[in-house]
């Protein structure tokens, strides 16, 4: 990354109850860069919301160091964390909107706690109004709000006091499919627009394809995978990530699975591709090579950050081995990842 880092946790630990068990987050170091979209997602129990409520102050650091913008942070008291706080932005899965409070109101509610005057906070929250496309709803209450546009003014009112940082906690899962495309976009286009920090917290490796620019994967309060969004989709190394990622990407068909076996007339292969590869027709190229024609079982082929990746699934005629170990090389060569499943 060029950018700098705007919070940084070094071996970070944090405990919960009065017994030092298992902890929540685990000797944790993470770099979070200025501009950057992150993602931040693993199963149910794995520290996301832990380490969400370090880095906005509600849960103390146990061992290890915060820092903001190389500023160590872990021991400020409560009073001192005030500064830092209203520079972080928190958005929700139920939008915890006041029911009495128009939008317009909902949005100002962080400059009316700091004692920004009443005509600073209307023009701001006007403005922040035309930014997330809810014009024309100002003087609605949340009652008379679709989910979408409930997280809309949410997104709005974390934006309020100009923060650098915006965490976003399970923000779409309450959302249907449509509405959460939408809240994404608009995500990603405040980010182009104020460069701003984005840490997606999240279960759902559909939010993270969509907008992330890096992806954290999160175990027992530790990271055990990260990098680039392309990289792990194409080539994930950890089974909690390669777990996750069979929910969202192609998967061989029952129908060939169940009838693998350790030798046979075709060998099924597995390839993920990214790059120019995955933009062109390549399999003439590899029959031209080997001289072996290959089938597409399944696969599909997507787009992650600008960038065409894909998985396909491979039928190859195996009597020829030493066409078969040909293809299997020049597979590997050209593709993120290469395995021969079995045969069938």
């Amino acid at each position: 990354m060029e950018n700098p880092a705007l919070i940084s946790l070094k071996n970070v630990s944090c405990h919960f109850g009065k017994t030092a068990g298992l902890p929540a987050i685990d000797r944790l170091s993470l770099d979070i860069y200025a501009g950057e979209i992150l993602g931040v997602i693993g199963r149910s129990g794995a520290g996301k919301s832990t380490l969400m409520r370090c880095l906005n102050g509600l849960k103390r650091i146990d061992e290890g160091a915060l820092f903001f913008e190389d500023i160590n942070i872990s021991n400020l008291s409560e009073t001192e964390w005030a500064p830092y706080r209203q520079r972080i932005g928190m958005i929700f899965q139920h939008f915890n909107l006041l029911s009495s409070q128009k939008v317009i109101d909902n949005i100002a509610l962080p400059l009316k706690l700091a004692g920004i005057n009443k005509k600073q906070r209307c023009q701001r929250a006007l403005e922040l109004i035309e930014l997330v496309g809810l014009c024309g709803k100002e003087y609605c209450y949340p009652a008379e709000l679709s989910g979408g546009q409930k997280q809309r003014v949410g997104i709005a009112r974390s934006l309020a006091a100009n923060p650098k940082i915006l965490l976003s906690d399970e923000a779409t899962s309450a959302l249907d499919p449509e509405t959460t495309q939408s809240i994404l976009e608009l995500l990603a286009d405040i980010n182009k627009r104020l460069n701003l920090t984005i840490v997606l917290i999240t279960h759902e490796m559909e939010v993270v394809r969509a907008i992330a620019h890096r992806v954290v994967v999160l175990n027992q309060g530790r990271i055990v995978e990260e990098g680039r969004v392309k990289d792990i989709f194409t080539s994930p190394q950890e089974e909690t990530t390669i777990a996750m990622l069979k929910l969202v990407t192609p998967q061989l068909p029952e129908k060939f699975a169940k009838k693998l076996k350790p030798t046979g007339q075709e060998a099924i292969i597995e390839i993920n591709i990214a790059g120019k590869i995955a933009q062109h027709p390549f399999l003439h190229l590899l029959e031209d090579e080997t001289g072996l024609r290959a089938r597409i079982l399944h696969g599909g082929i997507d787009t992650v950050q600008g960038e065409t990746i894909g998985r396909l699934f491979l039928s190859l005629p195996a009597k020829n081995e030493v066409a078969l170990q040909k293809a299997v090389k020049w597979l590997t060569e050209k593709s993120q990842y290469c395995e021969v499943l079995g045969y069938v």
